[in-house]
């Protein structure tokens, strides 16, 4: 059943999940440079895990597989879950639907992860303060994405797809939990990143590799590949993981309602785009929320 979480986690337990949303926040502006110098998602996300497995390995190649097939079968659905799967229906999911409607479905994923772990793990199940807090955060999130152009249409395939990337993080942190209690976080890590390149290389191998793109892009293409590999990938799935474990998935994704507000942050000082006061008074909902939740939990 996983790990015994503790009461009280410490002060540096939260300022490590808070600086990984920070940073998985602003990741849209290196994904938006390199696919702009001309390199595909796919290609993008199989650079960025080869970069971090090939820095994992070193702390955790005494051991090539896990005790049972059964934990080997887990391993790759989080590889899927977290890793291939999740970065396909979200980026496809920007293609074929709404900026808007796809971050407002995506935001829905500490939610959906409350109510999936609540069901198999009851300890971690919200509470109507948790519910509360939710709706709250919920509500704010929806003001940011918006940012005052309050028009969503209807695209049944982008959110679906949407939808999809969404459930895929919330089984991703509830089947994390299932290794957790066995295996150090390095090595479920490791999984993660080796079972996702292997789940998107038949993708790769069919459309083919653009070198050109990689090969003569150049500073500013392999800087933004090393920090997503080096930073978002390696460093924050292993923090990630190990805040999972302390904090409890729940309280733990919660931190993921910040990301439309780091997002809208990183887009007015990088893009230079428009923050209206409707984005601020969602923020401010969003923070309410978590104080909300932090200060009337239960679990």
């Amino acid at each position: 059943m996983g790990r015994i979480v503790q009461s009280k986690p410490t002060l540096w337990v939260y300022v490590a999940a808070f600086a990984i949303v920070v940073i998985w926040g602003c990741t849209f502006v290196q994904t938006k440079v390199l696919i702009n110098s001309g390199l595909r998602p796919d290609e993008i996300f199989v650079l960025r895990f080869v970069i971090a497995y090939l820095l994992i390995l070193p702390f955790s190649r005494r051991r090539l597989f896990l005790d049972s097939f059964k934990d080997e079968l887990v391993a790759i659905l989080l590889g899927l879950t977290g890793g291939s799967l999740y970065f396909l229906t979200e980026n496809y999911a920007l293609a074929y639907g709404y900026c808007s409607n796809v971050s407002l479905i995506v935001c829905l994923t500490p939610l959906v992860t409350a109510i999936i772990v609540g069901w198999f793990y009851p300890a971690e199940r919200l509470d109507k303060a948790g519910i509360v807090g939710s709706l709250v955060a919920l509500v704010g999130m929806a003001l940011v994405v918006f940012n005052g152009n309050f028009v969503l249409k209807l695209s049944p395939l982008g959110d679906v797809l949407a939808f999809a990337a969404c459930l895929c993080w919330a089984l991703y942190s509830l089947l994390i939990k299932r290794l957790s209690a066995k295996y150090g976080n390095m090595l479920i890590t490791r999984k993660v990143f080796g079972y996702g390149l292997l789940t998107m290389l038949p993708l790769m191998l069919a459309r083919g590799v653009n070198y050109d793109a990689v090969v003569d892009g150049g500073v500013q293409v392999w800087g933004n590949v090393l920090f997503l590999g080096c930073v978002a990938s390696m460093l924050c799935f292993l923090g990630w993981n190990w805040c999972l474990d302390r904090l409890g998935t729940v309280r733990a994704t919660n931190f993921i309602y910040l990301n439309p507000i780091i997002a809208i942050v990183s887009s007015a000082i990088v893009l230079d785009e428009r923050v209206t006061w409707v984005a601020i008074t969602g923020a401010v909902l969003i923070l309410a929320g978590l104080v909300y939740i932090d200060r009337h939990r239960k679990f």
